[in-house]
Formats: C-alpha cells, structure tokens, sequence
C-alpha cells in the first residue's frame, strides 16, 4: 500500500509529506484548493506523461516520491524482471521534472526510466477519476472489463500470437497476388541485375586490395628511387655502407671485451644489429628485383575499379556489399519464377494460421460471454446496493471479423427503472447513475485485479443524500481488501473514513500555498459540518456531523 507521499513544487503545493494508513483515506477541501494536484502527482510517480506546467511558478523543478510497503508478489515480480528487488516488501519510486522537459527516475535509489515506473504503476495503484464514468459510454471499454473478470489475459496474449502471424501472411499473399505485367515486369529487371552483378564476380575486399595496388603502380618510380637510396646507405659504394660501419663497430667491442667483460653484451649487440642490417639490405635488393613498372596491369585495375564504381553507385551499396546483394536477387527471382508453388505454399499456411487463430478466438469468445453472464449479476447488485434498486443489465454480444481483440463486439447494457428496455449506457445514464456504475465495475473487478491501492477521484459526482452514504459504505467495503484513498465533496462519505485529511489552501505574503493535514475527532467534526452548512458552521451542524461521525 502507499504509504507516504512527498510532493515538492508540484502546482501550488510549495512541499508536504502525507503518510497514508490501510483502510478508507478521505481527502476534503474546499474547490480549488489543490485535491486534483493531489492525484497530478501520484500520475507523475506512476510514469504518466506530465506537464512542465506542473511545477510550481518560479521553481524550476519539481520532485515527488512515494514509498510502499507491503508491495504484492506482481510488483516483486515486474521489480524482478526489471532488475530491482523490493527490500523487506518496501517500494520507494522518485521522479524529478524540469522546465526543460527532462526527468529523472529512480527505483529504490538506483537509476530507473519513465517507462519502468508505468509498467510498475499497473499493479500498485489503480486510480478512477471522474472522466473514467464517461469511458463507459464507449462499448470498447465493456470488453476489457470483461476479459479482466473472466481472466482471459493468458488466452488473449495466446490469441494475439497467432493473429500476428495470420496478418504477417495475409499480407505477403497479397503482396503475391500482385498484377501478372508487374511480376513479369519485375523478373525481367531482376534476371539483368542478377546477371550483371554475377558476371562482375566481385569479390569481398578486392576494392581496397586493387587501390593499395594502383597506389604502388602509379608511384613506381618513387618507391624504386626510394628502395636504392635505402639499400645504398646501407651497403654503400666501396662497402663502405651503414653495416659495413657497425660490422668494425662490432669487432671493436668484441676487441674492448677481450680486456673487459662489461663490454661484451655492447659487443654482442653490435654483431646482431650487423646481421640485422645485412638482412634488411639483402631484402631491400629483392624488393628492387621483382619492383616493375606494369602500364598494362595498371590500366586492367582502373577498368576494374571503374566497374566497382558504377556498381555501387548504381546499387547504392558498398563493394563488398555486392556479393550479398547479388545473392538477394537471385532467391527473390527464384520465388517469381516459382510463383504458382510459392503462392499455393503461402495460401496454405495463411488459411492454416487463419483457422488457428479462429479456434482460439472461438475459446475467448465462449469464455467471454460466460464471464459476462456473472459479471453483469454482479455488477447490477452492486448497483442496487447504491440506492439504483430496479437497475438491470444486460451484456450484448455481436460477432465480428477477425481483429486484434477477436471476433468480440460487447456492450453492457442498462436499464435503470422498471418498465424500461436496456438500452446502450450513452442513451440513457445519468451523471449519477454513471458514477454509480463505475463504482460498482471497480468494487467486482477488485477481487480480481492485483492492485493494492485504488484511488476514487470525486466518484460522488451526481448523488447525495442516501445515495452518497451507500457509496461510502461500499468504499469502506472495498477497502478491507485494498488501501482504498478517497477525494470526495460529501459528508456522507468523508464521515465514513478511517483517515481523513483535510487540503487547504493558504495565501502569504502574495504566493499560494496548499497544506495537507490529517484531521483528528474534533477538526473532522467541524470539517463534516463545513461540508454539510457550508461558510456559516452552526451548532446544529456541528450537532449533526458529530452524530455521523458516531453512527459511522
């Protein structure tokens, strides 16, 4: 569960720390005094993409962190396969956002990215805002609440494989039912390309090899002059060379060793750098020997690398990449040629992996419309719980062709007095109604879904009275299981909480300043009756919140 919560230049909230407890966790304050900055910054530390808006005026960046305790075995696994372990079952996730767009992340203390936090944020907190009621009025979210109660992630994730493999041949076999003039079209200019790259017979590093070779032929006379100069110095005219030099250096110092042994290893030095320089002179006259000047192989190497040239420009490749290419050619000309084979090949596999993927979308399909029988029955007690007592739905179910989510349209639909015919949610639902309803899916869908934490932004939105209350009874329900925090504007609601916090809003010395306090007995009494009379606080009221508060 979250346990703490530090927000730092966020919006109007210059810093504050919340510490969270299990349970139902109310927030309350008057409008506008910052309870959406609130749920801004749990966003924010859940990955979802944020505004550099968000930091506070005149800051230039803005911090949050949240530490968890308690953290599930689905977020010790994901930790896991992101390289990170949670310590004694404790989570903290950091982010830092700047004016220049950039953040920074860590998990644990230790580096992480945006993306790691979403993908952790899924099975930590689960946070239902007021415009979620509104996604209701599309039929495409009925579905996913479905296959979220009927677990069918794993057949869904097995039906997808194949559907992916199906598109992948479906889209080659159209691309092999291409028209007849363009195929030939395309063999004809293939059967040249093919034919001109084999008969070049380029091979890899020949480029590189013939250039090193035209540098030594165009440069003959250079390495010629250079190769005597070097032999000469060291034979010399008269052998009166380099070597020859050293050779009466040597025996010098073989001479000086012969009176004194401190002189022998300069001796035997000498001698060998002798017979080194004999070698490099006896190497030198055989590089002179096969050096020739070949006007001819020079002019063969210029055509040659002439070909190169156009080749690569023509293909818009390397030379050594021509080989390669060459042999790409080859097998697609091979598959045109062989074209009726090849086509009945893919046709087959297509209509095999069309079949596949057809008997797994037949399983979902089935293990849909069962869920949705008990999903539907669960979701309308939960609603007549919420004071909507005559309430009916129905799920629909249309069959549809093959796409990534199966061959599934559903449609929860609602019927919210006697005598009424069900009708699609976007006809007929009321605000209230709405938010009712979404209560109702996230109460059933909570003992399936491992989150620990569920936030309910202003799910009051469109009820009061007893209808407000039933929510809240329904909120401290849910938060038996998961740590359930609660933004809310009724009484009803807020007298039913465990921990209320209490947000408000300061103004000093010209700057705005939100503060977030947790209320004990007596300043929830006077925050109930605020909520219930309003700016004058009566003692009738102050009467009435504290008997709430005792009956909760």
């Amino acid at each position: 569960m979250l346990k703490t919560l530090y927000i730092e230049n966020i919006a109007v909230i210059e810093k504050t720390s919340i510490d969270f407890s299990g349970g139902l966790n109310v927030l309350t304050g008057e409008t506008g005094a910052g309870k959406s900055i609130i749920i801004d910054a749990i966003n924010a530390i859940m990955g979802q993409r944020t505004s550099r808006d968000i930091i506070r005026t005149g800051e230039k960046s803005a911090f949050v962190s949240a530490l968890f305790e308690d953290v599930n075995p689905t977020v010790q696994k994901t930790l896991a396969g992101l390289g990170f372990e949670a310590e004694d079952g404790t989570l903290l996730l950091q982010r830092s956002l700047s004016l220049s767009g950039k953040s920074s992340c860590k998990i644990n203390g230790r580096p992480a990215t945006v993306s790691m936090l979403r993908e952790l944020g899924k099975n930590l907190i689960n946070i239902h805002g007021q415009h979620e009621s509104y996604e209701l009025f599309s039929p495409e979210t009925h579905l996913g609440y479905i296959d979220s109660y009927g677990g069918c992630q794993a057949l869904i994730a097995a039906y997808r494989e194949k559907y992916h493999v199906y598109k992948i041949l479906q889209k080659k076999l159209n691309e092999a039912d291409t028209d007849e003039s363009e195929r030939l079209r395309e063999i004809d200019l293939l059967q040249f390309q093919s034919q001109e790259l084999f008969d070049a017979d380029v091979q890899t590093g020949e480029e590189e090899r013939l250039e090193a070779e035209r540098t030594s032929l165009m440069n003959f006379e250079k390495i010629f002059s250079l190769l005597n100069k070097a032999k000469m110095m060291l034979d010399g005219e008269d052998a009166n060379g380099g070597a020859e030099a050293v050779d009466v250096a040597a025996s010098a110092m073989q001479s000086a060793a012969a009176y004194s042994a401190a002189y022998e290893e300069l001796a035997n030095d000498l001698t060998d750098i002798y017979y080194n320089l004999r070698d490099c002179a006896e190497s030198i006259g055989d590089a002179i020997d096969e050096l020739e000047s070949n006007p001819q192989r020079l002019e063969e190497i210029e055509e040659r690398l002439d070909l190169l040239g156009r080749l690569t420009r023509k293909y818009n490749c390397t030379a050594d990449e021509l080989p390669a290419l060459a042999e790409t050619m080859q097998k697609r000309l091979e598959e045109l040629l062989n074209y009726d084979k090849n086509r009945d090949d893919l046709a087959r596999d297509c209509a095999a992996a069309k079949q596949e993927a057809l008997a797994l979308a037949a399983q979902l399909s089935a293990k849909r419309r069962e869920a949705a029988k008990t999903f539907a029955q669960h979701v309308k007690n939960e609603m007549r719980f919420l004071n909507m007592p005559n309430v009916e739905l129905i799920p629909q179910f249309e069959d549809i062709p093959l796409c990534a989510d199966g061959t599934d349209k559903a449609e929860l639909l609602i019927s919210a007095n006697p005598g009424e015919t069900p009708r699609p949610v976007a006809k007929i639902a009321s605000g209230g109604e709405l938010s009712r309803m979404m209560l109702a899916i996230k109460t059933v869908l909570a003992a399936t879904e491992d989150v620990d934490t569920l936030i309910f932004d202003e799910v009051d939105t469109g009820i009061s009275g007893s209808a407000a209350e039933k929510v809240g009874l329904k909120l401290r329900e849910v938060s038996h299981d998961s740590q359930v925090l609660c933004v809310t504007h009724q009484a009803q609601i807020a007298a039913l909480a465990e921990h209320h916090y209490l947000i408000e809003k300061r103004v000093e010395q010209g700057r705005t300043f939100t503060v977030v306090n947790p209320l004990d007995r007596a300043a929830r009494i006077r925050e109930l009756a605020r909520i219930i009379g309003g700016v004058n606080i009566t003692e009738a009221a102050l009467s009435h919140a504290e008997d709430m508060l005792q009956n909760a």
